[in-house]
């Protein structure tokens, strides 16, 4: 069994893809004197059930997603990188031998692999990444080890290079976060060692994310997100899912639609942070968080976040990468900020190529 790059090679300039359920988004960046710049950006929506639950069922159409989001976006850059759910992947940090050399570390983890993956080894995308020393034993290191089965890595590839775009990296969306996230960090005063809890809500899935020192130390995935208040304006206005889905972004909806749908929504929401923090709390040595992040496309919804400050007692922000970035002239800076929160997995995804 040879090992994939999950963690693939670094190069710069990269095309950051987050393909989530409801839509790609598109980020590019570059450097310059330590300065980073959104060179091109963009967000399309993907047709209904090409992914579902962050599982690719179509990977035609999901290319022709990808080729029209690059052609919008008008970037000559074809290098790509891409991110496989947390939950897709098992990981694992084991301690190796420090003198083995990148092939020796190489073939022994081949060959122990079956001990940390539940699956057929044929069946598994495998990589690896020496963190460093072991804390416990000079002469080891200590190595993640990341197993994910072969069709999540295989089927996002198939759609880049079905787009024209060469697939260099196939990440994990949990590391993406976490080096978006540094981003985000540098906006904070004394941030060192705070537990940091980030809450992405996207159309499908709510993902929490707890971070201690800008490093993951919990991440939990739930069904719940911005979907179901576009069902429900379907369900009691009579709209198609497409009108529902515009009237949501556009506004113009009834009265009632405030008390009736978004006040319930954002009250659930609340519960479910609320419930994946006590879910973090019970399965590890903390019993609180000190700043909330809310991210994902329903972070940017009109006053969730006091909702959530009040509601959780909670410092809470609303993410945004692009902060302490330069925008680029091609790039339209307004909708970049209201997109911003839906950016974090893209722009940990881009950052890879300056590692």
């Amino acid at each position: 069994m040879g090992l994939l790059g999950l963690f693939g090679k670094k190069d710069k300039q990269l095309l950051g893809l987050d393909i989530s359920s409801s839509s790609v988004k598109l980020i590019e960046l570059s450097r310059s004197g330590g300065r980073f710049r959104v060179e091109a950006y963009r967000v399309l929506p993907l047709p209904a059930n090409a992914v579902v639950e962050k599982n690719i069922q179509d990977v035609t159409v999901l290319a022709e997603a990808l080729k029209r989001v690059v052609a919008v976006a008008k970037t000559r850059t074809r290098d790509a990188a891409v991110a496989v759910a947390g939950s897709a992947v098992i990981t694992k940090v084991i301690d190796m031998p420090a003198n083995l050399g990148e092939l020796g570390l190489e073939n022994q983890i081949a060959a122990e692999a079956d001990q940390y993956v539940p699956y057929p080894l044929d069946e598994v995308a495998l990589d690896y990444q020496v963190l460093g020393p072991s804390p416990t034993n000079p002469d080891q290191v200590e190595v993640m080890l990341a197993a994910c089965r072969r069709e999540n890595v295989d089927m996002r590839v198939a759609a880049i290079e079905a787009a024209g775009l060469r697939p260099r990296v196939v990440d994990v969306e949990v590391f993406a976060v976490e080096r978006a996230f540094r981003l985000i960090g540098e906006q904070f005063e004394d941030i060192g060692d705070q537990v940091v809890a980030i809450a992405d809500i996207g159309a499908t899935m709510l993902t929490l994310s707890v971070l201690v020192d800008g490093k993951t130390l919990y991440t939990r995935e739930q069904l719940f997100g911005g979907k179901q208040v576009t069902e429900e304006i379907q369900r009691r206005y009579g709209l198609s899912m497409e009108e529902a889905g515009q009237a949501k972004r556009q506004g113009g909806l009834p009265e009632d639609y405030e008390s009736e749908i978004l006040q319930p929504f954002k009250e659930a929401l609340v519960q479910q942070i609320q419930r994946s923090l006590q879910f973090f709390f019970s399965s590890s040595q903390y019993n609180y968080v000190d700043q909330l992040v809310l991210a994902g496309g329903v972070a940017a919804m009109a006053g969730l976040r006091r909702e959530v400050e009040d509601k959780l007692g909670l410092p809470t922000t609303v993410a945004n990468p692009f902060a302490n970035m330069a925008i680029g002239s091609g790039v339209n800076a307004v909708a970049l900020a209201s997109d911003a929160p839906a950016m974090l997995i893209a722009t940990g995804l881009a950052l890879r190529g300056f590692e």
